[in-house]
């Protein structure tokens, strides 16, 4: 009873001294206001925005931003505020799904590979390797043509597909050293089946990498989302991502810069948030790499 209570003490220290390293780091504070402000604008916004983002105001046609339309109208008299909002929200939830499927997957994959190491580690790296050569985003231009006008979450499996690769290798080198330790050793011996190893002592002692891999994958994935509905190539019409909006709206960026200002202001906002939590993760469970960089910078 004692080991569990002093176990309990120390696990809450720990998430304790986590949190405020991590809130310390004004540039991660920050970065997580942001990304709650995103997530209260993409889900709060519809209740307040005076028009649809599939309506359109035939009365206010390529008009500046004003009191009945905050972000202005499109061609077509479409509210911006109403399209970006509902862009953000479909960029959010891909980038939050595709960071949580791939890091997941690399966290089976990776750890199943540096657990049982020999032959089926060969075939597992064999396959992560193969991947990483591919050209991941010229890959998901030439599937695009069977997701392209049907259901949005198929562009969430693409993704997901050809982002789990490199976490995948980070996780089965933490494996392959974890296996070594004592605790797994004898859980083994003990005849302890791997899954279940796997899911209760591998898996827990790199839930730090795995937190910062799924934070820093959710930019990445909004990004390439972003590339592809740029080109054509991911979310479809009628919906709208923040993509398709900087897309429709980069050919007047200058003429009419509402059209193009809120969306890529948003992404970069948004990318760069996630960035710096995701740093402020990493220093907040790793604080070695906070001296590293400073003597890197001195």
């Amino acid at each position: 009873m004692t080991t569990e209570v002093a176990t309990s003490i120390e696990r809450i220290s720990r998430g304790q001294l986590i949190r405020r390293r991590f809130f310390r780091n004004k540039t991660a504070v920050f970065g997580l206001w942001v990304i709650g402000f995103m997530f209260v604008l993409a889900f709060g916004g519809p209740f307040f925005a005076k028009w649809s983002y599939a309506e359109s105001d035939f009365t206010s046609l390529l008009k500046a931003p004003s009191k009945s339309h905050w972000f202005g109208t499109t061609q077509v008299g479409v509210d911006v505020f109403a399209q970006t909002v509902r862009g953000l929200q479909k960029s959010l939830i891909i980038g939050l799904l595709v960071a949580v499927f791939s890091t997941g997957l690399s966290a089976i994959v990776g750890s199943f590979a540096g657990y049982l190491r020999g032959r089926t580690d060969r075939v597992i790296m064999w396959f992560v390797d193969l991947l990483l050569v591919l050209p991941s985003f010229l890959v998901l231009v030439i599937l695009s043509r069977f997701y392209q006008g049907k259901t949005w979450l198929l562009l969430v499996v693409g993704l997901t597909v050809f982002d789990w690769m490199i976490s995948a290798r980070v996780v089965r080198g933490l494996a392959m050293t974890l296996r070594e330790r004592d605790f797994v050793r004898a859980a083994k011996y003990m005849g302890v089946p791997t899954q279940t190893i796997i899911v209760r002592h591998l898996l827990p002692n790199m839930a730090s990498v795995l937190i910062i891999a799924g934070t820093l994958n959710v930019g990445g994935a909004i990004l390439a989302e972003t590339g592809l509905s740029y080109l054509g190539f991911g979310v479809q019409a009628p919906d709208v991502s923040l993509g398709t909006l900087i897309a429709e709206g980069t050919g007047a960026a200058f003429t009419y810069p509402w059209l193009f200002l809120f969306a890529g202001s948003i992404l970069v906002m948004t990318v760069l948030a996630v960035s710096f939590i995701g740093d402020g993760l990493r220093d907040a469970f790793d604080p070695g790499s906070v001296r590293i960089k400073k003597s890197k910078a001195s």
